[in-house]
Order: structure tokens, then sequence, then C-alpha cells
């Protein structure tokens, strides 16, 4: 029996691997599917920067602060029953944000869609490591990492395709027929197991959900509000003091939301740490590469979606493969080189985008930045899921994506301070004045954490 499995059907994991796949490449696919829709967005909602960045952190930071509790509510109640649950939510909310008749109304959608994906999301790497045996997981969680990255991959060219086509609303409308397959075929096929905790650490769930909103809140609104305002630095003093209760609170709870000694392990201390490095460049860049191909070179929501496809469609290609090898040779290797990877092409980006910039100027670092995710996404969720014992791995994944979540956030909200304080709008010579530092700056966080990601240790990989 795996992680206190409650019914009698035989484990199934092949079903398990397509069926949590499914699920992660949606919540995934949503992450981003508004990038190339964003132009759009602005000229039909009469949106404005602010706007657009809530558009999308909306869904992000739900998504970063309550993913800790979807992961308790999977381990408590049944990780299946609570999967069904979360696909049910986002669904829903989905065609919520399809009706949205407003900005604000779409912001508010949003915010129901990320509570929905962080039940999700944490459950299916829990999922397929209960489904396989420790010499076979890390290929499963490389065809996990596969389709992350296939999420990332079509969300802007699915966007494209759909505002060009039809309308903005469709990209969420789209959800919701697959939602509507993906619940029952779960309830029917999936094993129901549970975590080893037999209650909810609810005031270690407040306190983390509060903290993570107030460290997050705090630079999405410096954009608009300065770093330096009441209501930043106030967020973020805030949030930093709901952290530190959270952490005095967990040394001392009788079963802890988040075991504090998994951090004394450096797999998984180190694999943390890329993760929050890795996607705080990866999704900041995205926010604003999406724009380019449309504001500052012109190209139609489609046609730019397509070229993105070059840098987002690697991870599809290139993490199934980094995750089987990782079983052989170690995380460590394939994580420094993707963040080396990915520092170098958005670097290489920043170098060469300027107004008269062509397509094929830009393409080979595109290429390069994606194969560098590729190579960090399985690579970190295996080393995180081989860091702590198998029935704990549910919260262990909570954890990770967590802090992706939170780097999104942070990510968005320093590219956007980066680009608002030297470009603009205006016109695409206004916008690229922006982009370019801001692509710096991004290439520069993707470098700063190779240096995390040689702490890891050798080869962990299960044997």
């Amino acid at each position: 029996m795996f992680g206190g499995v409650m019914d009698d059907r035989p484990s199934r994991p092949g079903w398990t691997l397509a069926l949590a796949s499914l699920g992660v490449f949606l919540t995934t696919l949503d992450v981003v599917v508004v990038a190339t829709a964003l132009p759009v967005m602005r000229v039909e909602l009469d949106a404005d920067l602010a706007d657009l960045e809530w558009t999308v952190n909306a869904y992000n930071l739900v998504f970063a602060c309550l993913i800790p509790t979807g992961a308790a509510l999977g381990d408590r109640f049944g990780r299946r029953r609570a999967y069904v649950a979360g696909v049910g939510l986002f669904t829903a909310a989905s065609a919520a944000a399809a009706l949205s008749p407003t900005a604000g109304a779409l912001i508010a959608a949003r915010v129901a869609q990320g509570a929905g994906a962080a039940v999700v999301l944490p459950l299916t790497l829990t999922l397929i490591t209960a489904a396989f045996p420790a010499a076979k997981r890390g290929a499963a969680v490389g065809v996990w990492g596969g389709v992350t990255g296939l999420g990332v991959a079509a969300g802007p060219l699915v966007g494209g395709v759909v505002v060009q086509g039809v309308s903005w609303e469709w990209i969420f409308w789209l959800n919701v027929p697959v939602g509507l397959a993906l619940m029952p075929l779960s309830a029917l096929l999936l094993t129901e197991s549970r975590g080893p905790r037999s209650r909810l650490d609810v005031p270690g769930l407040v306190l983390a959900g509060a903290g993570l909103f107030a460290l997050t809140w705090g630079p999405v609104r410096a954009p608009s509000a300065g770093w330096g305002s009441v209501q930043v630095v106030g967020a973020l003093a805030v949030g930093t003091a709901l952290v530190a209760a959270f952490v005095a609170w967990e040394r001392r709870a009788r079963q802890p939301m988040l075991p504090l000694r998994y951090f004394r392990d450096r797999g998984f201390a180190a694999a943390n740490g890329v993760a929050f490095f890795q996607r705080v460049s990866l999704i900041g860049s995205l926010f604003l590469i999406a724009q380019l191909f449309q504001t500052g070179m012109g190209y139609s929501p489609l046609q730019a979606g397509l070229r993105i496809l070059v840098w987002t469609a690697m991870p599809m290609l290139v993490a199934p493969v980094a995750g089987a090898l990782a079983d052989r040779l170690g995380f460590r290797p394939f994580m420094a080189a993707g963040l080396a990877l990915q520092a170098a092409g958005l670097g290489w980006l920043a170098a060469v985008a300027a107004p008269d910039a062509g397509y094929g100027t830009v393409v080979l670092p595109l290429i390069v930045a994606g194969i560098g995710i590729a190579l960090c996404f399985p690579t970190v969720a295996g080393l995180v899921v081989s860091a702590v014992p198998p029935d704990e791995a549910g919260v262990a994944a909570g954890t990770n994506s967590a802090v992706g979540e939170v780097a999104g956030v942070f990510g968005i909200a320093l590219v956007a301070a980066v680009f608002a304080a030297h470009g603009g709008y205006g016109s695409p010579d206004r916008f690229l004045a922006g982009f370019v530092p801001a692509e710096w700056a991004a290439a520069a966080v993707s470098a700063a954490g190779v240096g995390v990601a040689l702490l890891a240790p050798g080869r962990t990989a299960p044997e």
C-alpha cells in the first residue's frame, strides 16, 4: 500500500500518467495562454499595464499562495477526490473568465482559476510518484516535465490561433470540454490515496497563504506604486513577519504542513532555489517576449505564437530525455547547464533586439534559452521528490510548485518595473527601449541561479 491507499482498485501507471499530465497541461497552459492575447485585451477591455499584469498575476498569485493548501487537502481528504474537485473549480472558473465583460471581471475569474489550479498541480506529481516504482520514476517525471513544457509551449501558440481566428474569450472556453472529460475519467481510473497527515494544519495553512500573498502583493504593486511606497514596503514587512510566524509554528506543530527538516536536505533546498531563479527569469521573460513580436516587431497574434514556439517547445522535446538521463547521471549537471543556457539565450536576445531586427536574428537565442528551460523542468521536480520519503511526495511537490509560482509573480514584477523605467507602449522603438534592459535583468537572474544549482548533491537519483 502506498501513502495510505484507500481502495482496492489496481494501480494503473499509464492512466495515472496520462490523466495527471493532462491536469498539469491545463494549469501550465493558463499561466501563459493569455500572453499573446495581451495586446488585444489591452484594446478590447481598455486595459492599462497594471491590468495586463493582473490578468497574468491574479492567476499566479492565488496559485502560489494556495498550492500548500491544495497539497494538504489531497493528503487529508484523498488525492483523487481533491484532484477531481480542483479540476471542477478550474473548469467553472474558465467559463467565468470567458464570459467576463470587463478587465476587473476577468481578473476575478482568474483568481478562481488559480485556486483550482493550486489543488490540481501539486497532486499531479504526487499521483505519478505514487504510481511508479523508484527505478522508473525519473522517466515518468521526465514525461511530466515534457508535458509541463508542452503547456508552456502551446500557450502562446494557442492564444495566437484563438485570438486571431475567433476571439480572446475562446482561450478560456477551450478548457471547459477538457475539464468536463477529465473529471469523470479521473474519478473512475485513478487509485485513491492519502498522505501521512491525519489532520489539516490550519494555522500553518493560514500563515503560509497570508505570508505568500503579502510577499507577492508587494512586487506586483511596485511598478505602479513605487518600491518605496507605504503599501509595497508594508506588504513586504507583513509578509516577512507572517512567514517567520509560519516557521515558528511549524517547528512545534504535531503534524506540520511543511516539515522544516526537508530544508536540511541539500538536494531539496538546492532544487527549490533553482526553481525560484529559473521561474523568475522564465515567466518574466515570457510576459515581454510575447508582446515583443506584436508590439515591437509588428506580427499578428498567430504569427507571434508560431515564432515563440521555437523557444517554448524545447521542454516538450528535451525534458523527457533529461529526466531519464538524470536517473543515471544525477540532477546537478542538468540544473546548472539549464540555468546557464537560459541565461545565455536571454542575454543574447537582449543583445540583438533592435527596431530593424528580423525573426532570423532572434530565433537562435530563443532555441538556446528553450533548451535551458527543458533541462531544468524535470530535474528540479525529480530532485525534490527523491529527497523525501515517497508518501511525503505531495508535501514536497506542493512546496516546489508554490516556490515556482511565487517566483513567476516576482519575475513579472521585476521585468515590468525595469520595462516601465526605460520604455513604454507608445511606439515599437519605445517598447524596445524598455524590453532590452528588462531581458538583461531576466538573464542575470538565471545566471545567478547557476551557483545555487552547483550546491546540489551529486548523483542522487534512485538506484
